[in-house]
């Protein structure tokens, strides 16, 4: 096998290029925010309520969800939505 000579140009064009997928995979990322599903447990956390409030909030048809194989997931943006439409704003 033939033996090849890197050069500190090679290594700035590796590290040029290296820098540059970096940022797109950041940019990527933080663009994308939250993730597009939840389970349960993180929209709990997210909405700081108890699992039974949840279970409510399902079965009256407040919140969307979609159920796969006995996980519940829900969609990040319909909550959202849910979250804006039912804002409450006081006028003294």
């Amino acid at each position: 096998m033939p033996t090849q000579i890197i050069t500190t140009d090679d290594l700035r064009e590796f590290k040029t290029e290296l820098l540059e997928d970096i940022k797109k995979i950041l940019n990527t990322t933080s663009t994308a925010g939250t993730k597009k599903y939840l389970k349960s447990a993180e929209l709990m956390k997210l909405l700081q309520v108890s699992p039974g409030t949840l279970q409510t909030l399902r079965i009256n048809g407040t919140l969307p969800y979609t159920k796969i194989g006995g996980i519940i997931f829900y969609d990040a943006d319909e909550i959202h939505k849910v979250l804006k439409e039912n804002s409450v704003h006081h006028k003294y």
